[in-house]
């Protein structure tokens, strides 16, 4: 009779700090946003510090060498509507970015359904396509840039050897010649990126459901997209969204071909940024607005990309 409100009175002896810390660390939001602070701080160090700072840059007049620079506003902005050079930066961005990535989709699609049949020395030839993604883009371009050479240029020997030209094609010498050569260039860099891609995505198609549409009566291009494309339609989502972000932003393959040229016709939005923040002029204020100018369509197609993936796990 005497031990029941003892034990009552036990149970309602207020908790100690550190019984309520403990609980306060075990409850499943906390916990979940103590294992994210990593992360959080990561970006907020490296990503969200220089993207405020690139964003304040481009409202002042700061250049290299001066660590002042007065508030100007929006002038660089409006400047740069009017600059001939960033008109056609802009042009020149959305060529690179939306002629290439087609055709990387497509030779990536072909390269993955050939490399997912079975024939001999199928790894091998998987490894050896990774090669032009791995090696070091800047290697890379440096090779192309003597593919392209004006005078030794061996496209340009092999075309003379079979009689279809008279003399050396001059591949960077000319605005329309140099967009195609870089292009080229790009197509070959990032198709591995989508044919290895997809063809993780080939592995997880079930090869019962060929076998179901086979028995059908199902051709080989009625079971492509019947069975194979609906499987593999996120992967293609996904990699061609971020293939073209990577293009937008890309830097080096444009520097080391053409660095811009010739006479400023070949500048996409990283090149001329550098040109107008670090190189020639040194006005780090106007490269900061050139590059925000991308930012736009960067963050319009990574929304796209987050509402893809969030879709597809609804």
């Amino acid at each position: 009779m005497t031990t029941a409100p003892a034990r009552t009175a036990v149970q309602a002896l207020p908790l100690t700090w550190r019984e309520r810390a403990r609980q306060w660390l075990d409850s499943e939001p906390v916990l979940a946003y103590l294992f994210m602070s990593p992360g959080w701080l990561i970006l907020l160090l490296f990503m969200s510090y220089p993207f405020f700072l690139g964003i304040w840059i481009s409202l002042t007049d700061r250049t290299v060498g001066f660590p002042g620079g007065e508030f100007v506003g929006l002038r660089n902005y409006r400047e740069l509507l009017h600059d001939g050079v960033f008109r056609l930066t802009v042009i020149n961005t959305f060529i690179y970015g939306f002629v290439t990535v087609p055709f990387k989709l497509l030779l990536g699609l072909l390269l993955a359904l050939l490399l997912n049949q079975v024939f001999p020395l199928r790894n091998v030839l998987r490894a050896a396509l990774l090669l032009p993604w791995i090696v070091p883009t800047a290697l890379s371009s440096l090779a192309w840039l003597m593919l392209y050479d004006a005078v030794l240029s061996p496209f340009s020997w092999m075309l003379k050897n079979w009689g279809l030209i008279e003399s050396n094609i001059a591949f960077l010498g000319t605005r329309t010649n140099a967009i195609i050569s870089l292009c080229i260039a790009n197509i070959w860099r990032g198709t591995p990126f989508f044919a290895v891609a997809i063809l993780a995505g080939l592995q997880a198609v079930p090869q019962e459901l060929h076998e179901a549409a086979a028995i059908e009566g199902a051709n080989s291009l009625q079971r492509f997209f019947a069975v194979t494309l609906p499987v593999i339609k996120g992967i293609i989502v996904i990699t061609t969204l971020f293939s073209i972000i990577w293009t937008f932003a890309d830097f080096q393959l444009v520097y080391v071909l053409t660095k811009g040229g010739p006479a400023n016709s070949t500048h996409i939005f990283g090149t001329f940024a550098w040109q107008e923040g670090i190189g020639g002029a040194g006005k780090l204020g106007m490269g900061a607005a050139v590059s925000l100018y991308m930012f736009p369509v960067l963050a319009l197609l990574s929304a796209l990309l987050l509402r893809y993936v969030r879709s597809q796990e609804a």
